[in-house]
């Protein structure tokens, strides 16, 4: 684990994705784990908003892909109706993991073997009164806890 950050309202939860999104370069993939209601599209909004796009963001679950274009394109992706990696690959999904932009992906677990390796995983666990965003990944997402100010 990389870090894990309290957050007592989705307006905190929104802060942190835009914390996110203001340090980001091009090419992240972010694999958002969580129950229904956990945060993960109030998460993906600021991560939006980090990057400059003025659209207003919602949640892709039955359209699979939004795109939206800020000073980097960001693409989400709702895999919840997805059942196999194999079908997202039908769906064209696949190839916007390499086109350079951020892409966002609610419920990855669904296409986990498109994810790839160098993906971060946020992990938006609900408590009683407030939510536990744990954020895990591989070397290049070190310092993780300077662009989210953790």
């Amino acid at each position: 684990m990389l870090l894990e950050i309290r957050s007592d309202s989705p307006q905190r939860t929104e802060k942190i994705g835009w914390q996110l999104g203001k340090g980001l370069t091009g090419g992240e993939v972010i694999a958002l784990f969580g129950q229904l209601g956990a945060g993960k599209t109030v998460f993906a909004k600021g991560l939006a908003r980090g990057l400059g796009v003025a659209e207003q963001v919602t949640s892709p679950t039955f359209t699979l892909l939004k795109e939206y274009q800020g000073r980097l394109p960001l693409y989400h992706i709702d895999a919840y109706r997805l059942s196999s990696a194999e079908e997202a690959e039908l769906c064209g999904l696949a190839e916007y993991f390499w086109q350079g932009g951020v892409v966002v992906v609610e419920w990855p677990q669904n296409i986990w073997e498109l994810i790839p390796e160098t993906a971060l995983e946020v992990t938006i666990s609900q408590l009683p009164e407030a939510r536990k965003l744990s954020f895990r990944g591989g070397a290049n997402w070190s310092k993780i806890g300077e662009l989210i100010g953790g």
